[in-house]
């Protein structure tokens, strides 16, 4: 009977097992049929959501370093260049989650070569939320290497550029410096900043969990690629120029000194340069007095330094002539007492230029229409834009008076009541020395000469460069601006500077030519900025600096030597036993 149940109980079980088990593969095939549906739906008809996520964890957008463009002179000299350096930055997040505070010693030490205070340095990482903080912008490799070796998790190192400058102070006011991110704020790197800039590329690339690269997708933006800047200045010419300058403002105590050389030919500038100046390459050392750019930015009143240009006009409009003789004794008008220095009963035109003969310049003036001498100023270029495009550069200032009283007209024929500034000065003193062409003026190198515009008869002009070299032969006033071997003209200029409610007791000292006068190459001009030396004459405290570097300009260009050479004296039969006894000696 238990043998019976027992089959009984086994055909039970054969029975039922079939059914349990079309069950559970019934399961598994529902189950398997929603995961093909579920993946077919998630991989055919809407992928775009988690490709997006993925998208989000793995792509990043990345740029390519650029480098700001380069700044050279004329021979390839380089004024301005960008070195690589490297900027600390820290991801507070990253270090909060490895708690990488507690490692004091490695903080103090990264606080110690930064020169950072460490309170500062661990409260600026104090917030978890933030992800991203500079420490240090523009550190050098050394230190960059040496924060790598501290191991610190969550800081970081960042490629960035820096901008030198090799000249350093000569060349400062000029090329100018940028800012920390690299964009001009003074000098041609502000005037040029489009053009030196550049915009890096964009490129879309994914990362795997390591940060490591495994696939360059493609462009996403083009950037723009830097152009280098070649300037018209010649760097040996601009290094003579400062020492020079920086000497005669240090010898005659002055307050500040500015010099403009000029390529008469082309209108390019050779050399600008101011005193004080500054290190651009030393942020600290940065000071607003010290960034001015003079030569542009300043004005003065010119004093005699205009006197050739109203004699122009006066003998355009046939007010005088070479061959009158004016009463040169001193007269009062307008309350005020008309003076010389170098006191003459009487002279011509050539002994008023020659002589600077403030009492024959205002007979002159005082002849003239305001708008004849006013309108010739601006001929010449004075009160009226370089156009060379330097930041910060002034204007200048011609007087535009429906009236003037005698005393204003007077004392304008000898340089009083007008403002310019020393580019403008040595750019009308140029355009004398081309017999009366006005080329424009660069501060970039040109490929060729441009035309100018005709401002004076030619024959006047001549005729008052002979009467500016007799300035600097033996008797004028600027015999101290003199190089040997070649004809120089030019005009000594003392004006006193002008303060609240009339003139002060200080002076501006200038002296502005070119030479050779027998084929012109160099103007130049050189302004002594209120001197508290032994004198405050222009022709004694800028002539030496003018002989200087005119001498070293010519003969750096090879320009040959036009002055007469005076005949040797033949030495006698005695003499010349004379010398070889002596040589035998030596």
């Amino acid at each position: 009977m238990r043998t019976n149940t027992k089959k009984n109980n086994k055909k039970h079980d054969s029975a039922v097992a079939p059914w349990r088990f079309m069950l559970l593969l019934g399961f598994i095939l529902v189950g398997f049929t929603g995961l093909v549906a579920r993946t077919a739906w998630i991989q055919i008809i809407q992928p775009d959501r988690l490709r997006q996520e993925g998208d989000m964890r793995s792509l990043r957008t990345t740029a390519d370093p650029s480098d700001r463009g380069m700044v050279t002179d004329r021979n390839g000299e380089q004024l301005a260049v960008s070195v690589p350096v490297q900027a600390v930055w820290a991801d507070p997040k990253e270090i909060h989650a490895a708690d990488g505070l507690k490692n004091t010693a490695a903080w103090m030490a990264l606080a110690d070569v930064l020169g950072l205070d460490m309170r500062k340095l661990t409260s600026s990482v104090a917030d978890p939320k933030r992800r991203f903080v500079y420490l240090q912008r523009q550190i050098t490799p050394a230190v960059a290497d040496y924060i790598v070796k501290l191991k610190l998790p969550g800081v970081h190192l960042r490629r960035e550029t820096r901008r030198y400058y090799p000249s350093g102070e000569i060349s400062a006011h000029l090329v100018g410096n940028t800012n920390i991110d690299g964009s001009g704020i003074e000098g041609v790197e502000r005037a040029f900043n489009d053009w030196l800039s550049s915009t890096p590329s964009e490129y879309k690339i994914r990362k795997d969990r390591q940060g490591r690269v495994i696939e360059n997708i493609g462009i996403v933006k083009e950037g723009k690629k830097a152009n280098d800047l070649v300037l018209s200045i010649d760097q040996r010419l601009q290094s003579i120029a400062y020492r020079s300058l920086k000497y005669a403002t240090e010898v005659n105590k002055a307050t500040s000194g500015s010099l403009v050389l000029m390529d008469v030919v082309t209108g390019e500038v050779l050399a600008m340069v101011n005193t004080p100046s500054y290190n651009p390459n030393n942020r600290e050392q940065y000071q607003g007095f010290r960034a001015r750019n003079r030569a542009v930015t300043d004005t003065y009143e010119p004093g005699s330094t205009v006197k050739p240009i109203v004699a122009m006009s006066a003998l355009e409009h046939g007010v005088t002539s070479w061959k009158e003789v004016l009463d040169t004794r001193p007269f009062s008008i307008g309350g005020k007492v008309v003076t010389d220095s170098h006191r003459m009963a009487s002279g011509g035109l050539f002994d008023i230029l020659k002589y600077s003969s403030n009492i024959g310049m205002a007979h002159l003036a005082l002849r003239m229409q305001p708008q004849w001498i006013t309108s010739k100023f601006e001929e010449f270029g004075l009160g009226q834009d370089s156009g060379t495009g330097l930041m910060g550069e002034s204007s200048g200032m011609i007087p535009l008076r429906s009236r003037w009283s005698k005393i204003e007209l007077a004392t304008l024929g000898f340089g009083y009541g007008l403002r310019v500034t020393p580019l403008q000065l040595t750019a009308a003193y140029a355009a004398l020395a081309n017999k009366g062409i006005r080329k424009p003026v660069s501060v970039l190198k040109v490929s060729q000469s441009p035309k100018g515009e005709r401002i004076i008869d030619p024959l006047i002009a001549e005729q008052v460069i002979h009467a500016l070299e007799s300035v600097v032969e033996e008797g004028g006033t600027g015999g101290k601006a003199a190089v040997p071997g070649y004809r120089i003209a030019g005009k000594t200029g003392t004006a006193k500077v002008a303060t609240a409610g009339g003139y002060g007791k200080d002076y501006v000292g200038t002296f502005v030519g070119f030479a050779p006068v027998s084929n012109p190459r160099f103007a130049m001009v050189v302004i002594i900025n209120e001197p508290h030396g032994t004198s405050y004459y222009g022709g004694s405290v800028a002539g030496p600096t003018f002989a200087e570097v005119m001498s070293s300009a010519l003969q750096l260009y090879n320009v040959p030597p036009d002055a007469p050479q005076e005949p040797k004296e033949e030495l006698n039969t005695a003499q010349r036993s004379e010398v070889k006894k002596s040589a035998t000696r030596s």
